[in-house]
């Protein structure tokens, strides 16, 4: 995999990316506590047939600290970055977190996208399973870590919101996830455009990071988004 490892300075914060393959574009967002590797599988698949961006979220991997971390912030980062790079409706593909942060940029950034795919996000902290949540509460506790504290007490998504995504959405979850699945039939079925697929076997994170069972899960839905 041949790579571009680049930097944007983007709302007053540097941004890490890297770039790999040709073709329409793709943007991949990590999840909490995570950088980019986290896709090396993936993109394995995906160069083939798309120009691939990866991006370091602010206060993670390479990018530029930060003391705090708001899903709003990031989304404006991942806007800005679209713009500083010129980038032609790609398609965002985000992760927990990362996931999160795509239904947030899909929604208020109307018509720069080309579609979405969101891994196991969420809408508010009450939608994480007791059992995660009070794990949650029990490491901020000791480590009072602020992107422990980002999970207790955001998102703050609301149906009105996915109402406004104008492009075709799929929503992926585990079996097993932390998120229970009436809740990402919920996330669904409130984007005009949205579909869900389960993840049979699998919890939060097992078919996304460092794993080969990602693409042949999206694949489908980014074909039919280009034909």
């Amino acid at each position: 995999m041949n790579e571009s490892l680049m930097i944007a300075f983007v709302n007053g914060i540097e941004i890490y990316y890297e770039i790999c393959g040709e073709g329409t574009p793709m943007i991949l967002l990590h999840g909490n506590g995570e950088d980019h590797e986290i896709f090396d599988r993936f993109t394995n698949d995906l160069e083939r047939d798309h120009r691939v961006y990866m991006i370091d979220t602010r206060g993670h991997g390479r990018s530029g600290r930060t003391d705090s971390f708001h899903y709003s912030d990031m989304a404006e980062d991942v806007a800005a970055f679209i713009r500083e790079l010129d980038i032609k409706k790609p398609l965002v593909y985000g992760f927990s977190d990362g996931g999160i942060v795509g239904l947030m940029l899909a929604s208020k950034y109307t018509g720069i996208l080309s579609g979405l795919i969101s891994s196991g996000p969420n809408l508010s902290p009450k939608d994480l399973k007791r059992t995660s949540r009070l794990w949650m509460r029990l490491q901020y506790a000791f480590k009072k870590d602020p992107l422990l504290k980002l999970m207790l007490d955001e998102p703050n998504i609301t149906a009105e919101d996915l109402g406004k995504i104008d492009v075709p959405v799929l929503i992926t979850m585990g079996e097993n996830d932390i998120i229970p699945f009436f809740r990402a039939e919920h996330i669904a079925e409130k984007i005009p455009n949205g579909r869900l697929v389960i993840a049979k076997g699998e919890d939060h994170t097992s078919y996304v990071i460092h794993s080969e069972k990602l693409f042949p899960l999206v694949s489908d839905f980014i074909n039919e988004l280009y034909e």
